[in-house]
């Protein structure tokens, strides 16, 4: 071989090893850039997500208690009026994630659930009441409950919990978005998200 061949060989090694350091440089640059963007992306949406709902019922409250002996009956009763703020609520501080750089992957290990809260304000009319069988604080706080779970049961039911789902759907089709155009995997537990219809069953 001459020198012109010798010297177009090393050449030629010397570009090929620059060539391989410089995209596996780059190849580690951007997976470390990719990795702190979703990490940033998951501590952003560290945050509650409310929905608020405003319920009415009405309800009648009827107690009757026997005296002497059954001999004689004490009624008593009211008509109570609940209007009701409900929120439903994602501490999506308790979300739970993993992050693959290696694998180029995002898990979702935990999705926390949701919280309803209610706060009731009661109204009383067209009470009634015995001197043997009055209204007292005990009632109060039978009918609170009594009413309390009653329109826990209704707002269960009600488009609020649906509204609260869809707004966390919104929060994890940015992880799916995000991934997808950082050309990463998006998990929840074992199974991969592959399109938007598999975030339906992730909020269940």
């Amino acid at each position: 071989m001459n020198k012109f061949g010798f010297g177009f060989l090393i050449a030629a090694f010397l570009f090929a090893g620059y060539w391989f350091f410089y995209r596996g440089k780059q190849e580690r640059e951007d997976l470390r850039a990719s990795s702190e963007l979703i990490q940033k992306q998951v501590n952003q949406v560290g945050k509650l997500i409310v929905t608020e709902g405003y319920f009415s019922k009405v309800f009648t409250f009827k107690n009757s208690q026997s005296l002497f002996l059954n001999l004689w009956t004490s009624d008593k009763k009211a008509l109570v009026v609940v209007n009701a703020k409900a929120t439903v609520e994602y501490d999506l501080r308790q979300l739970e994630t993993e992050i693959n750089a290696e694998n180029r992957t995002l898990i979702l290990k935990k999705i926390p659930a949701p919280i309803l809260n209610i706060y009731p304000e009661i109204e009383y009319y067209d009470v009634t009441q015995d001197y043997f069988n009055s209204f007292g604080a005990e009632d109060y706080n039978k009918i609170k409950n009594s009413v309390t779970t009653q329109m826990r049961a209704q707002i269960e039911k009600s488009d609020l919990m649906e509204n609260a789902q869809n707004r966390l759907l919104a929060e994890l089709t940015n992880f799916y978005i995000l991934t997808k155009s950082l050309g990463w995997t998006l998990m929840y537990e074992e199974m991969v998200i592959e399109n938007e219809e598999q975030l339906e069953l992730m909020k269940r």
